[in-house]
């Protein structure tokens, strides 16, 4: 199940939660040590203690291996599935030692991507029925781009580009730089490869005007008003209906959908990833069988 969900990401994500684990143990966890006879066997019971969608059980899976590879994981639900309140959604069987020192990280990274899940989720459910795309941005968790990104696919929504290195994406600060949109599109066009698009980002009419008079690959609509974002996306279509037109700036659920019906293609909201709610996971033993005293 985790290969197929991360693919050639996952010896990097070992390695993450190698060092996550590293953090968190240090010389070892004494609390544990000192209280839980050596031997000891446990089954554990993780569940919500809130609704929401859930995100991150192959990368709990992963802890809990990484942990222990004899401990056996076994989910009870999927990704992408919303669950009440009490629901539980995987057990974990083995060692009391190895299930205690890896509780904490496979709960933190469940809880936040199940909150990045849920609140895109929300995202998309107001969008129902309307042809535009809801999408991410850079705004992530340094060290967690990954797991925060999938969690944005779980919730339904989909990715901007990954980082600085796939996508050229021109804003205010290059068109400064450079000196002006027309300058920053024809140095970009001229270095990178025919197969990657160029954004330019557009505050104003007259820079969407000059977005479209440089050839630009996607337009995005920066912290428009409804009434001008509307005419802007209008200018675009008639103009260049290829373009792509993205929406971004200030989009909260109670607004999203009014900006989507301004007739862009694609909302991204940096909330997803920087402002949510994680949602509260717990671990719980429910049988435990004897060992040597520590």
């Amino acid at each position: 199940m985790f290969d197929t969900t991360f693919g050639t990401y996952n010896h990097a994500l070992r390695e993450q939660i190698r060092s996550w684990l590293a953090e968190d143990i240090g010389s070892g966890d004494i609390t544990t040590a000192t209280t839980i006879p050596v031997g000891s066997q446990s089954t554990a019971v993780i569940h919500v203690k809130e609704s929401g969608v859930i995100a991150g059980l192959p990368v709990a899976r992963l802890v809990f291996e990484v942990v222990d590879p004899a401990l056996r994981f076994q989910a009870k639900v999927s990704d992408g599935d919303h669950v009440d309140k009490g629901t539980v959604i995987a057990t974990v069987e083995g060692s009391t030692h190895s299930l205690l020192t890896g509780e904490r990280l496979a709960l933190n990274l469940m809880q936040r991507m199940s909150g990045i899940a849920t609140k895109t989720n929300a995202f998309v459910t107001a969008l129902e029925g309307l042809p535009v795309r809801l999408v991410d941005t850079r705004k992530t968790t340094p060290g967690h781009r990954m797991l925060e990104k999938y969690a944005v696919r779980v919730g339904g929504g989909a990715n901007h580009r990954f980082g600085l290195h796939d996508a050229v994406m021109i804003k205010d600060n290059h068109i400064k730089g450079a000196g002006g949109i027309r300058q920053a599109v024809e140095a970009s066009r001229a270095a990178i490869p025919h197969t990657m698009k160029i954004e330019v980002e557009a505050e104003s009419l007259e820079q969407v005007e000059e977005a479209l008079a440089c050839g630009a690959d996607i337009i995005m609509l920066d912290n428009m008003a409804p009434p001008l974002m509307t005419e802007a996306a209008s200018l675009i279509k008639s103009r260049a209906p290829h373009v792509i037109v993205e929406a971004s700036g200030n989009v909260r659920l109670d607004t999203v959908r009014t900006i989507a019906a301004c007739g862009v293609d694609v909302i991204s909201v940096g909330g997803l990833t920087y402002s949510f709610n994680a949602i509260d996971i717990s671990l719980d033993l429910n049988a435990k069988k004897g060992g040597a005293p520590s």
